[in-house]
């Protein structure tokens, strides 16, 4: 792979008070992009402005979609230091959605290469403020300038940069879930297990009637009996019931949630009694009714983790935990958090720190 170009901002904007910081609002000074085809595969790496793309109206992203993306992010330990959580986890994640829709995967180690490099330049935006990260957005599309279904012969791949507050406005604190009855995410078979816009362009008639309702985000049911729990919004979903943790699992047409994995990676190494299975909103109901449901929490990279303290299913509602935080998901954002922000040694080997 070619040398990364580096054509930086000359005019950095000011810095944004990281107490005002929402989610996804303000951008970094510079990105990374580099481009492919068929002859020349991935070429012409460089750091620019953070700018407009000029794309053809024919482009073929616009018209079939095919496109993937990633969330991850950096923390600024209390020593100063900015590192990354498990970056590697979602390189191959994005390999992976390349496969599925038929575009050029990336060289794992030139992947890091650049994320780093980027990051590096752009340290300055890791915000230090409580509950605040450098989120990281890499994503691809395919820009063939031609009409017709076809394989992608031109894609563009880039990374944007953008300091985050909190997710949900609620912070830690428990939100409310509605459990989607007509429309679905999506299934085995499909797309469900990449990390493409699609999926989330699915789910967007729903989260809008959960909102208008006042709930924070839907909990998706599968596709083909619509019984079973599947996932949030834009993110995976766990039970605490009669003292063991279930989640739904992996069927094909679940995100693999590095967050999932990382929770599940730490309840075994303290023993905690867990299950990955099918779970029912017929079985989280009696759970609710006899009060075996005692926590329930959602979790994603960019929510990290987020009590859930009221499930609406229909004119069902069920309160979990009087709806405050649970004793489990304060514990596990705990151990989760202060491994990111430096807080508590690394035992798992997952943190990349830069130079």
């Amino acid at each position: 792979m070619e040398k990364i170009k580096l054509m930086l901002n000359e005019n950095p904007k000011p810095k944004v008070d990281e107490k005002e910081l929402g989610f996804g609002k303000v951008f970094t000074d510079n990105m990374f992009v580099m481009n492919y085809d068929v002859k020349k595969g991935w070429h012409d790496p460089r750091i620019i402005p953070f700018g407009p793309f000029e794309i053809s109206p024919a482009s073929i992203v616009l018209h079939y979609a095919p496109e993937i993306f990633e969330g991850m992010k950096a923390y600024r330990t209390e020593e100063g230091n900015v590192q990354l959580f498990r970056p590697i986890e979602n390189i191959k994640r994005m390999n992976i959605s390349a496969e599925r829709m038929c575009l050029p995967k990336i060289d794992e180690d030139f992947f890091l290469k650049a994320l780093k490099t980027l990051i590096e330049i752009e340290q300055d935006w890791v915000p230090s403020a409580p509950y605040t990260s450098l989120y990281i957005r890499p994503f691809m599309f395919a820009n063939d300038a031609m009409l017709g279904v076809h394989t992608p012969h031109e894609c563009v791949f880039a990374i944007i940069l953008s300091p985050v507050g909190s997710y949900f406005k609620e912070g830690i604190n428990p939100v409310k879930m509605m459990i989607e009855k007509d429309d679905v995410r999506a299934s085995k078979g499909g797309t469900g297990f990449a990390k493409c816009g699609g999926n989330y362009a699915a789910s967007l008639r729903a989260g809008e009637r959960a909102a208008s309702k006042g709930y924070a985000q839907v909990l998706w049911l599968d596709a083909e009996e619509r019984k079973y729990i599947e996932e949030g919004g834009g993110m995976n979903v766990m039970f605490k019931i009669a003292g063991t943790v279930v989640t739904p699992e992996l069927n094909g047409s679940i995100l693999p949630g590095i967050t999932r994995k990382s929770i599940l990676e730490i309840l075994k190494s303290w023993n905690y009694p867990l299950e990955e299975r099918k779970i029912s909103v017929d079985e989280v109901r009696e759970a609710a009714q006899n009060g075996t449901l005692e926590e329930c929490w959602c979790c994603g990279t960019a929510a990290v983790v987020s009590p859930i303290g009221e499930l609406t299913f229909g004119e069902e509602n069920f309160v979990i935990n009087d709806n405050k935080t649970g004793e489990l998901t304060m514990k596990i954002y705990n151990a989760l958090t202060d491994i990111q922000w430096g807080k508590a040694p690394d035992t798992f080997g997952w943190i990349e720190t830069l130079k």
